[in-house]
């Protein structure tokens, strides 16, 4: 297999924030490929670090995101409503932060950094030529990722 670049994603298992981090950390980073590893809030879980169970199998498949597809860069990931960790977002962003120090710990010779997706207002409007961005019309959420620079 030629290795085209990866990244790993450790997120929620939420479908609505899978593909903007993926997107993101392509365009941000140019990887070609993401690997994810999906928990119901694994900021919360690595960050608490009492599911041992739990947090080797992360572990574990990170293991093998890092030595089997060469992957350098691991972007842990929060978002808002989030039903396996209903947390604000202030305590996510500390419990981010904590769970990047956890997967420090595992010693793999990655960058990890810290991510947040939200939904943002954008303004849009429909015409005769379809869906146009403006500054007058509707408001529709979008999911947009945060990078936390932690």
């Amino acid at each position: 297999m030629t290795n085209k670049g990866f990244a790993t994603a450790i997120n929620c298992m939420d479908g609505r924030v899978q593909i903007p981090v993926i997107e993101w950390l392509k365009k941000q980073y140019g990887v070609d490929y993401v690997d994810m590893i999906t928990e119901p809030g694994p900021e919360r879980l690595l960050a608490e670090d009492k599911d041992q169970r739990s947090t080797e199998s992360i572990r574990k498949r990170l293991e093998i995101s890092v030595t089997r597809h060469n992957s350098n860069l691991v972007a842990i990931v929060g978002h808002q409503d989030c039903a396996g960790n209903p947390a604000d977002k202030e305590t996510q962003l500390k419990q981010i932060s904590s769970a990047i120090r956890v997967v420090e710990s595992w010693n793999f010779k990655v960058q990890i950094i810290g991510l947040w997706v939200g939904q943002r207002k954008v303004k849009y409007s429909v015409n005769s030529g379809g869906l146009q961005t403006s500054l007058r019309g509707s408001y529709h959420l979008k999911w947009a990722v945060e990078d936390l620079n932690l």
